[in-house]
């Protein structure tokens, strides 16, 4: 029929909830009252049919010819309210989850999935638009793997020092912004990006002094291979005994880490001109910084940005394992290592997430400042 427009992930979403009403009861509190006359109901209880409510009206809603935009919003709607109900009822009752919980937290999730599926069929004209689809997909489905981590680890009772909840690792942020703002000012505005600044910077030169001069670059790149196999920790005591407890050894840590991947990239994209293209520069009469400023290196931009962005994680990860062998009562690595062992697991979880973020963000504005500059490379007009 024209007005039914059905998917797979919104029937199956229908045999999940059927599925679950079969089994009965979603926590074994709610088996135990329902076996007991004289027990009193609680509020997961009293609110499951609202779930299965949700979750069919959804579902029904998806299939009808609608347009794809409406139907994406239902889908949004429905799913994130059914799994907030969810996590909602469990809270306080964790570890007592039966098989229809999970049913129904997949039923969400597979509407949530399809939610997706259709804003990715969407082609907005308006920039902005269009600008904001590419940022809410991935947010969906970033926040949906919060919310299964949140209901598994609620609902299957999994013991808080192995993996807590996100809403416990959410309130230690919360409650831990100055020692995390220390943290974050000692490794990343200290020892990354003075050491990514410093290390980046030094690779680029060198690979224009190996670029010149000939036997410079058969010596230098046999060299960097083997030094871009060096552990970091065995490197990090090293730079710690040279160079001081302070963020000082971090940033060595750093250099060392990002020296050799610019050095290796920017000698490669110095290479990726044809020779077409460079006795057309001589046809010109250009010398060799001429043909350097003008062919060489905007066609070796790709490949520099390709290791600014490399470094970006790299540069982050060295930094804060440096900091495992010895630094002052502060940084993310110190954080990290201390509360282990104080089996404050939440506080690690927090150090670990805003590590995460930060390297998004420094992976991000690298990435921009790439499509800003290699505009015209045929890979950024794709995209």
């Amino acid at each position: 029929m024209r007005w039914f427009a059905p998917s797979w992930q919104a029937l199956a979403a229908v045999l999940l909830c059927i599925a679950a009403a079969a089994f009965g009861p979603l926590t074994a509190e709610e088996a135990a009252a329902l076996a007991d006359p004289n027990a009193t109901t609680y509020a997961f209880f009293d609110t499951k049919g609202l779930v299965y409510d949700v979750l069919l009206a959804t579902a029904a809603i998806s299939m009808a010819r609608i347009p794809p935009a409406w139907s994406a919003a239902v889908l949004f709607v429905g799913a994130h309210a059914a799994a907030w109900l969810l996590l909602t009822g469990i809270t306080g009752h964790e570890g007592t989850a039966l098989l229809p919980f999970f049913l129904l937290l997949t039923a969400c999730w597979l509407l949530a999935w399809r939610c997706v599926t259709l804003l990715s069929g969407l082609r907005p004209k308006a920039r902005v638009a269009d600008m904001a689809l590419r940022l809410i997909i991935p947010a969906i489905f970033g926040v949906w793997i919060l919310i299964i981590w949140e209901a598994v680890t609620r609902g299957a009772g999994i013991p808080f020092i192995l993996l807590p909840p996100p809403s416990a690792i959410g309130a230690r942020i919360a409650n831990s912004i100055p020692i995390l703002a220390a943290d974050v000012n000692q490794t990343i505005f200290k020892a990354v990006i003075v050491g990514y600044a410093i290390g980046c910077g030094a690779g680029f030169a060198t690979a224009i002094l190996a670029d010149k001069v000939g036997f410079l670059r058969r010596g230098l790149l046999p060299i960097g291979n083997m030094v871009s196999a060096l552990p970091i920790i065995g490197v990090a005591p090293i730079m710690v005994m040279w160079f001081g407890f302070d963020w000082h050894s971090k940033a060595a840590v750093v250099i060392i880490m990002t020296f050799f991947p610019m050095l290796v990239n920017t000698v490669a994209g110095l290479a990726a001109s044809s020779h077409m293209e460079r006795d057309l520069m001589r046809t010109y009469a250009a010398g060799y910084w001429q043909t350097l400023l003008k062919l060489r290196l905007p066609a070796a931009a790709p490949f520099i940005f390709n290791a600014l962005k490399i470094n970006s994680t790299l540069a982050l990860i060295g930094a804060i394992v440096a900091e495992f062998f010895g630094t002052p009562v502060v940084g993310m690595g110190f954080r990290i290592s201390t509360e282990v062992g104080r089996m404050n697991i939440d506080m690690v979880w927090a150090e670990i997430a805003v590590a995460a973020v930060a390297g998004s963000v420094f992976y991000g504005l690298i990435a921009l400042i790439e499509r800003a500059v290699t505009f015209w490379h045929p890979s950024v007009r794709s995209g």
